[in-house]
């Protein structure tokens, strides 16, 4: 009887982020044959583990292990994913460079803004994923990616400024129109 109650508690706690669990996965993976691998295994070991879960944050407490599921998978399969190298062209300050966002929405390319995600570092990609598809706190990032508050505000601008300049080097090249 204890056994059926904690399944019934899991699924109650857990199952309704599936979405959200994938979404992470899928963004840090890179792909999503390999986002499903890393999240049924992480929800393995969700449920292996949910015994010691006493929070009230299903969500976070997941994502992390989602996150930590990730990080392991990319270093036994992808190691290269995990370090950024440096990119002149990426890393250089541009001047007068046109306003991405705007370009963006006018455009709205969605694959476009996917290539440029896809380009930033993961931790990069990790917290703009958290902050604004999954609509985390920076508090809930710091939390799930287990940083500082500051570390996490500090990625998100480092993030959100590499995606501008990705977005411009595009409408420079002539790929959006």
């Amino acid at each position: 009887m204890q056994e059926e109650t904690k399944i019934e508690s899991f699924e109650q706690t857990v199952m309704p982020h599936l979405d959200a669990a994938y979404n992470l996965a899928r963004w840090l993976t890179r792909n999503e044959h390999d986002a499903e691998d890393v999240v049924q295994e992480a929800y393995l070991r969700a449920f292996e583990f949910f015994a010691g879960f006493y929070g009230k944050d299903g969500r976070g407490w997941l994502l992390t292990i989602v996150r930590n599921t990730c990080y392991t998978w990319l270093r036994k399969n992808r190691a290269g994913d995990l370090s950024t190298p440096f990119d002149e062209e990426i890393h250089h300050e541009e001047v007068a460079s046109p306003n991405p966002e705007e370009l963006l929405i006018e455009n709205a390319d969605r694959k476009h803004l996917q290539d440029a995600l896809e380009e930033l570092p993961v931790e990069f990609r990790e917290a703009l994923v958290l902050r604004e598809l999954e609509g985390l706190s920076y508090k809930e990032i710091a939390d799930v990616s287990g940083v500082p508050v500051g570390t996490v505000m500090s990625r998100l601008a480092r993030a959100r400024d590499r995606l501008k300049d990705a977005l411009a080097r595009n409408i420079k090249k002539g790929v959006l129109n």
